[in-house]
């Protein structure tokens, strides 16, 4: 794979969180975006991170009222049961192996994420979570700790970066279309040293 194409698919990796509900994934390729992160770097070579995935419709209902959807779009409580995501997968720490799980979880997630887009899936990565209502819904056992939830479907969501403007904002926002935008920092504005 060219660079060229590589940043196509880091540019088109945003937080989609509208999908097409009646697309189903199958449990084959959540299996393969998991062993995408398995091969991934892990600190100390420990590999502290354990994984759920779900299809099932009742369980991703439990899922889905565990997550805090889009903190930015205050009028916004997450998308519709028809544009809800058709799968997820839970990143999980295991204290049975390690306390630390350094920044683990992160590449494994991001890992995903950019493994997902190249079959024609979207996804957006959860952070806000209802970790003992989740760890109920899904009998979770008290060594492992939800680091992250990656929501995955078909997206619907038209998604666009955009500069950030003079005044600096960098909250995310949808227009009257429902064209989600992202404002980005300028390349000269992160750059603090270059020798």
């Amino acid at each position: 794979m060219n660079s060229t194409s590589f940043k196509d698919l880091v540019t088109q990796n945003r937080s989609c969180r509208r999908f097409d509900n009646s697309y189903k994934i199958d449990e084959s390729a959540l299996k393969d975006l998991v062993e995408l992160a398995r091969n991934c770097a892990s600190g100390a070579n420990k590999q502290p991170l354990k994984y759920v995935i779900c299809r099932d419709e009742q369980k991703n209902e439990a899922i889905f009222s565990c997550l805090g959807w889009a903190a930015y779009l205050k009028d916004w409580n997450g998308p519709e049961k028809e544009e809800r995501p058709a799968a997820y997968i839970v990143i999980l720490g295991d204290h049975s192996i390690s306390d630390n799980f350094f920044c683990d979880h992160g590449i494994s997630a991001q890992t995903i994420l950019l493994g997902a887009r190249t079959i024609g899936l979207g996804g957006c990565m959860f952070g806000s979570i209802n970790i003992k209502a989740l760890k109920e819904h899904l009998n979770i056992g008290e060594q492992l700790e939800p680091k992250l939830v990656l929501a995955l479907g078909k997206p619907v969501e038209d998604i666009r970066l955009d500069v950030v403007g003079e005044d600096g904002d960098i909250k995310y926002w949808r227009d009257e279309n429902k064209v989600h935008h992202v404002p980005k920092r300028k390349l000269d504005d992160i750059i603090i040293g270059s020798w």
